[in-house]
């Protein structure tokens, strides 16, 4: 049987998320393990897949460009499910990330992927801000980090190329906070893995993009027996509609002058 379906780019994150929580290894580092979750849309997504909480977004693009949240109190952006038991790890990230052990895992999101398995992250932050000063930490200490990344993410040429140029001290103008890209290893899990750790099919990619809020989407053709076939279009027919996840305020970007402790960067910048 084939099946032709378009997910939109909220859409292929909770798929994206419910892939995750299917996985093997996942179920185990929940039961019996650490689980650590850079706060993101997407790994968000994954958080309140697991465990029914959204994170706090930071960090996102806009029509207005690269941008970070307005401030508001409520953490949660860094978090940690200890033997499926969700806390906050925002400002002990470096602590959380010297008790992991083996078989713990490191879920995270990217900016950017490429063709040859590699992905990278903006950062609009000196040293990353506390992840990114665990980052050398999270990457060391475990080898299973997942990379939970929606194929609108994927850009042409090779990444390692790319980050050469990427410095934000070098940026002279820039639509919101200038950005640097830091190169992160793992495996990328996008809406094509997802699909197949949910149903035993074959899923292809035959167009990407819309209009009227299908910018940026995916339509796949999908191919299997008609059991699996049918499990997975019923999954995804359950999903339309749904939008980002996030908690709700730090969905809202920054205002330049308003209460933000970025909002020196949040502006259109020239260098003197």
């Amino acid at each position: 049987m084939r099946i032709q379906i378009t997910l939109t780019v909220p859409e292929g994150k909770r798929l994206i998320a419910k892939g995750i929580a299917r996985r093997s290894d996942v179920k185990k580092a929940i039961h019996h393990g650490k689980i650590l979750l850079k706060g993101g849309t997407t790994v968000s997504a994954v958080c309140e897949e697991l465990c029914g909480k959204p994170l706090r977004i930071s960090g996102r693009v806009t029509p207005k460009g690269t941008k970070s949240s307005k401030e508001i109190e409520e953490v949660w952006h860094c978090s940690m499910i200890d033997k499926g038991s969700l806390r906050n790890i925002d400002g002990q990230v470096e602590l959380a990330v010297s008790t992991l052990k083996k078989g713990d895992i490191l879920i995270l999101g990217a900016n950017a992927f490429d063709n040859y398995g590699n992905a990278a992250m903006m950062i609009g932050r000196a040293s990353g801000g506390g992840p990114g000063r665990a980052w050398c930490g999270m990457m060391s200490e475990i080898s299973k980090v997942i990379i939970a990344v929606g194929i609108e993410k994927i850009v042409p040429g090779n990444l390692n190329d790319v980050t050469k140029y990427t410095g934000r001290r070098e940026v002279d103008l820039a639509m919101g906070m200038a950005v640097g890209l830091i190169p992160i290893r793992g495996e990328i899990y996008t809406e094509m893995e997802a699909i197949q750790t949910l149903a035993k099919v074959h899923p292809q990619i035959i167009g990407r993009g819309g209009i009227q809020g299908a910018e940026g989407a995916t339509t796949f053709i999908i191919d299997g027996e008609r059991r699996e076939v049918l499990k997975i279009f019923q999954l995804i027919t359950s999903l339309k509609g749904l939008d980002e996840s996030g908690l709700q305020d730090s969905l809202e970007e920054c205002i330049p002058g308003k209460k933000c402790k970025f909002h020196l960067a949040c502006i259109y910048a020239k260098k003197s």
